[in-house]
């Protein structure tokens, strides 16, 4: 069987669990060998483990400058070059307007839209002509949801930067698009500050709402990021690939 990325050097950020794990798992299947990154060194091991080939985890905080530097000094010293990122680390919390604090606009701006950003200019230097970068958006980016405008708001910065980042790199052939995910229950979801059962209702409450009749799961975004990643996708370059049922459709 062939491989979509044999022989590729890949980093997904924010790869310990959810659908960045799911990536990762896809990724190495795929034959690339991958670099993830977590902020907890514990649930990085363990991702590491379950991985168990082709894989190193790098303790990182993408919202810390210095946390990316040292990231990419490794990926330099261990592979020297870097073919596909998927720039997947993100947070998100409820918080409606009108209670909206300096604290959580700065918390996600700077993990979603900062870190993101020096996430790919960082790693510029490392990669080939002809790479790929992957960059995790959000249906939110042009759907509206209750007490979510932050969150949504960063995501819309992310599908901005594709269109625009294809322009900055078009000389050095470096495609760069966005997922956009629907609803797919992780477990980023449990710190989105609602309880268990306000949880389950909110995701039964969505799965009503989409075509399919079903909410995702993370491996059919994994499968979608390993599309984008791959030569598969040569010619698609700056698009938002909506992986949701179809809601963001109607």
């Amino acid at each position: 069987m062939s491989q979509k990325l044999s022989d590729k050097v890949a980093l997904v950020t924010g790869g310990t669990s959810g659908i960045g794990l799911a990536t990762v798992k896809r990724f190495v299947a795929e034959g690339a060998y991958v670099f993830i990154t977590g902020r907890r060194q514990t649930e990085l091991d363990a991702a590491v483990n379950e991985i168990g080939k082709n894989v190193m985890g790098i303790q990182s905080d993408v919202s810390k400058l210095a946390d990316l530097d040292r990231l990419y000094a490794t990926i330099k010293q261990e592979q020297g070059h870097l073919d596909v990122i998927f720039a997947n680390a993100g947070i998100g919390e409820f918080a409606p307007l009108g209670s909206i604090t300096e604290e959580h606009f700065d918390k996600t701006f700077n993990t979603n839209v900062k870190g993101l950003l020096f996430t790919v200019q960082k790693a510029l230097p490392l990669m080939p002509e002809g790479a790929s970068v992957i960059l995790n958006a959000s249906t939110t980016s042009i759907k509206g949801t209750p007490a979510f405008s932050v969150y949504s708001a960063t995501k819309a910065a992310v599908r901005s930067f594709a269109r625009n980042w294809i322009l900055d790199l078009k000389d050095r052939q470096i495609r760069v698009n966005a997922v956009s995910p629907g609803v797919v229950p992780t477990p980023g979801y449990n710190l989105l500050g609602l309880s268990e059962e306000q949880l389950k209702a909110f995701v039964e409450s969505q799965a009503s709402t989409i075509p399919l009749g079903r909410v995702g799961k993370p491996d059919e975004i994994a499968k979608a990021v390993v599309f984008l990643a791959s030569d598969d996708s040569s010619f698609v370059n700056g698009i938002e690939l909506f992986v949701d049922g179809g809601v963001a459709q109607i």
